[in-house]
């Protein structure tokens, strides 16, 4: 099914999940991602004859390296070892495996770089892409807009529902990681084009005389078959207009237009407590990252523009 590994590897793997689902809470979206960790994990140790409850801490620093040889990105080699940990600790505590050979095992550390964000410049020729009236053509303007204009991210954008916007206020109610509530203002320009496309001429032209199911009748961003945008939908829209005003795929990346909006706030004086509650960011260090952004352009700029900072 979409060619994502399905459950049944092992009917521990089934439990685990569920328990994170049911017990922990944890959203689809995460529940997945240790999903395609623990399949692969699975059926690495199968190959060798062993399942989870009776590996050990060699089977488990061999497959870390065997994702180091397969060129894996830390981050990913880190996500694997928090999914493959949680799942020995919970076979432990479910008395399904006597030992834990994860018991001493160390997340790798990732490298925190800077994040990217545009220059204004580049963000205003963004925005500008969507030219015309048709009603898919609101749709990508009010989309692209609201991105840049409320730092959502694009889970929680395609996630908005009808009722979580407030036009005349300027408001948008998001729901972002474990499900946190918060309310972001948006500015004119992204009032104007999700004004256009939840219109007359614009989201109702898609949805037509099609009687929805609620979860796509209540969607705010719709595809063309009057279904809720996906994530992956959503980015294929951004990706497409990147690329009409020349951003390749390395320049506009999912996080892109949320990095440029906080960094573009902190450099017009915004103070960083009020950009992580706008971000939704539950520790100041998440956002403390966008500051350093903003000192290195301050830095360049100081170099290029004053005089006793040039070099001879």
């Amino acid at each position: 099914m979409n060619g994502e590994p399905q459950l049944g590897v092992a009917p521990e793997l089934d439990e685990f999940l569920s328990w994170l689902s049911v017990e922990r809470g944890r959203t689809p979206n995460t529940v997945g991602a240790y999903r395609r960790d623990l399949v692969a994990y699975l059926t690495w140790l199968s190959a060798r004859g062993r399942g989870a409850p009776d590996a050990s801490e060699a089977d488990v620093a061999d497959y870390i390296a065997h994702l180091r040889v397969l060129g894996r990105a830390p981050s990913t080699v880190a996500r694997a070892t928090v999914s493959i940990r949680s799942l020995h600790r919970f076979l432990v505590v479910e008395s399904e495996a006597d030992v834990d050979p994860t018991a001493a095992l160390d997340v790798p550390r990732v490298p925190r770089g800077l994040p990217k964000a545009l220059s204004e410049g580049r963000i205003r020729s963004l925005l500008a892409s969507p030219v015309g009236a048709e009603p898919l053509v609101r749709r990508d303007r009010a989309m692209l807009e609201t991105l840049y204009g409320t730092g959502l991210r694009i889970s929680e954008l395609v996630g908005l529902s009808l009722g979580d916007i407030d036009l005349e206020a300027r408001l948008i109610r998001a729901f972002g990681k474990g499900r946190r509530e918060r309310i972001v203002p948006f500015g004119r320009h992204a009032g104007v084009a999700l004004g256009e496309w939840l219109s007359g001429a614009g989201r109702d032209v898609v949805v037509g005389e099609r009687a929805l199911p609620r979860g796509d009748a209540e969607a705010v961003f719709l595809n063309s078959r009057a279904r809720r945008l996906t994530r992956q939908g959503a980015w294929l829209i951004v990706r497409k207009h990147g690329e009409r005003v020349g951003l390749g795929p390395d320049e506009l990346t999912p996080h892109v237009l949320r990095h440029s909006c906080a960094t573009h706030l902190l450099d017009h004086g915004a103070d960083i407590r009020s950009v992580q509650e706008l971000l939704g960011h539950v520790s100041i260090s998440s956002t403390q990252r966008y500051t350093a952004v903003s000192q290195e352009r301050l830095r360049r700029v100081y170099n290029d523009a004053h005089p006793r900072a040039r070099r001879e």
